[in-house]
């Protein structure tokens, strides 16, 4: 069961890390009831705790609204209190002290800028803060459309973008139709006619000139042969 709910927190966590930019280490703001919460189940060190839970290092801060609250509370929180002043305190520009849900809520904002997740045991904070970052609580429906809503805004164009992308389509298909055409006009034939080289033509040379000195050769002995035949038949 331990083990379930460790994954079902830390689906939570990638989510609001994927669709709201929180980012390691993660801030934990704390209200006084979590402190006390703490100290009474002996969950210490928290940071080590939250950590583990998270799967992420963290940091964990309180307001001086929180402190002056559990200071109102008595002795009975006197260790809550201590174990508080530990912790980081977040700026708070509260000059007349606020309960510790309206501080809380106000550091946070409507947007959540500084990307807190909110610990807390009171029932009220964990109302308000459902329209926020709320540590360990599932992401709500208007979480998840407000993200969606954002995811669509992203990937939304402009006018001046769709014209952009059309002018590059334009550019991108009239240069594959030029590069088409010209593979499918190939080669011209003539260009591709093989040259005759010159030692072909060097040795078909030779050749004739070895023909011609053989039959001037020849020619000669026959006119030879004839003149010595004709002496002979003048001397007899």
């Amino acid at each position: 069961m331990r083990v379930k709910k460790q994954k079902r927190h830390r689906r939570a966590v990638r989510f609001y890390t994927a669709c709201f930019g929180f980012r390691e280490p993660f801030k934990i703001l704390c209200d006084g009831t979590f402190v006390h919460h703490l100290l009474a189940n002996r969950i210490t060190p928290a940071d080590t705790a939250l950590a583990n839970t998270l799967g992420a290092p963290v940091k964990i801060f309180t307001t001086r609204c929180v402190l002056a609250e559990l200071r109102s509370l008595g002795d009975s929180y006197s260790d809550s209190l201590n174990a508080a002043r530990n912790l980081i305190a977040a700026r708070c520009d509260h000059e007349k002290r606020k309960s510790a849900v309206a501080c809380i809520m106000d550091v946070i904002g409507g947007k959540n800028p500084e990307h807190f997740f909110v610990a807390t045991q009171d029932a009220e904070l964990r109302r308000s803060s459902k329209r926020n970052a709320l540590f360990l609580e599932r992401p709500s429906t208007f979480q998840h459309e407000f993200a969606k809503t954002a995811e669509e805004e992203r990937s939304h164009m402009t006018d001046l973008e769709y014209k952009m992308l059309k002018v590059k389509k334009k550019r991108v298909s009239t240069e594959e139709a030029r590069d088409s055409s010209d593979a499918n006009e190939g080669p011209n034939p003539l260009s591709c006619k093989k040259k005759k080289s010159e030692g072909n033509t060097n040795a078909a040379s030779r050749e004739g000139g070895n023909v011609d000195n053989n039959t001037r050769s020849r020619s000669r002995k026959r006119k030879r042969s004839r003149k010595s035949k004709s002496t002979t038949e003048s001397n007899v």
